[in-house]
């Protein structure tokens, strides 16, 4: 972290759900680095208590089960009357599942759907009233490159992570003039529990290495500095955006690396 940022969220208060791990967690660690009071707030109570306890009195946690919208509002609230005020909200929470449509439950459907969009919904209905009465905010949704492109075997996530992109485009229009800006970050492969399959797969990290530009999957950290980013007053100018982060994923066609074939190819 740069000396240009430290500080940059001095005396704003941010919520951050699914902030106990992954890139939530590298989230909270950033804002408070930087100054912010933070409400850590997610289904793992415990684990929020203790990054809380471990973050100190700039912290609070609350269990929070994010499908819930009578909970949210009242973790909003419990937040503003904590800290006094609400700045930024980071609508982070989610899960995805694996099946191709003909073989996907419903229920894993509905599951998906409801933590990773309408859980995004109920967090921006019931922060908006808190950051207008503040005179603005910045609210960040954790969407996905799966909600600008198709996948293999995840139509429930991309049809979730395209629904937070366009709902973040409506919400940023519907808001501008109430001094809310509204993004989203748009992940690609990243290092979190959630993959822990995939980052102890050999087979999956060699398809990572083969198919990202950097040869890599992200970090959370490095989603967590995009994410500051757009909740800062640097991004002053920057609405209804979906920053990408993904080592240069969607930079590509998905056509074969050309230049790594005999000078034959088309033979």
């Amino acid at each position: 972290m740069s000396d240009e940022t430290n500080g940059r969220f001095s005396g704003k208060v941010a919520v951050v759900t699914g902030g106990a791990s992954g890139i939530g967690e590298a989230t909270v660690r950033r804002l408070v680095s930087e100054g912010a009071r933070v409400m850590i707030a997610d289904l793992q109570g415990e684990a929020a208590e203790t990054l809380a306890a471990d973050l100190g009195a700039s912290t609070d946690a609350l269990q929070l089960d994010v499908t819930d919208l009578a909970a949210v509002e009242a973790m909003m609230a419990a937040t503003v009357e904590k800290f006094g005020r609400l700045d930024i909200v980071f609508n982070n929470a989610g899960i995805s599942s694996m099946g191709r449509v003909d073989e996907l439950d419903v229920e894993s459907w509905h599951r998906v759907i409801d933590v990773d969009l309408n859980a995004v919904f109920y967090g921006c209905r019931a922060a908006i009233p808190h950051l207008r009465a503040n005179g603005g905010g910045a609210i960040v949704n954790t969407a996905s490159i799966s909600g600008l492109f198709g996948d293999w075997g995840l139509p429930a996530y991309n049809a979730a992570k395209a629904g937070v992109m366009n709902l973040t485009r409506t919400l940023a229009a519907d808001h501008a003039r109430d001094n809310i800006r509204v993004n989203a970050v748009c992940p690609g492969g990243i290092e979190t529990s959630m993959t822990d399959a995939l980052v102890r797969s050999h087979r999956a990290q060699e398809q990572y290495k083969r198919l990202v530009p950097m040869a890599r999957m992200g970090l959370a950290t490095e989603i967590a500095s995009a994410v500051a980013f757009l909740a800062s007053d640097d991004a002053s100018y920057i609405t209804g955006h979906g920053l990408v982060v993904d080592g240069g994923v969607t930079a590509m066609t998905g056509q074969p690396n050309f230049s790594a074939l005999s000078e034959r190819w088309w033979d």
